[in-house]
């Protein structure tokens, strides 16, 4: 059995509201995006770890010239980055999406009536 309109019409309202903003996720990208700022406010913790260990270091290590790679690296990953925000977004309102949906149908499912047994005054079953 699917689901009726109002239901649907139901997560989509719970998706638009879990959803992530595309525009403070590029705030944070354009602000603070070599520390990974957009990064931990879309949920991929690990790797704004990586990209603030990645900050970190290649500043530490820029007078032995190492930090100079590290930071160019962190650099080109800044500029992807800002092409896969859109992306991380859609993916994390389709997992919201496909959650609600199959919690939803759940709730739905038809359950197993409860057999009864009456017991007379007489101690009869029937």
């Amino acid at each position: 059995m699917g689901l009726s309109t109002q239901e649907q019409i139901l997560i989509e309202q719970r998706v638009t509201n879990e959803a992530k903003s595309a525009g403070a996720a590029y705030l944070l990208w354009f602000f603070l995006g070599t520390l990974g700022a957009h990064r931990f406010y879309l949920g991929k913790t690990g790797s704004g770890v990586a990209q603030l260990i990645l900050f970190v270091l290649g500043w530490i290590t820029m007078s032995v010239g190492v930090g100079f790679v590290l930071l160019i690296a962190l650099g080109i990953w800044w500029i992807v980055d800002a092409f896969l925000i859109p992306g991380i977004i859609a993916n994390q309102k389709e997992e919201v999406r496909g959650r609600l949906t199959e919690q939803t149908l759940l709730m739905n499912e038809p359950t197993e009536p409860v057999k009864r047994t009456v017991i007379s005054a007489h101690g009869e079953k029937s």
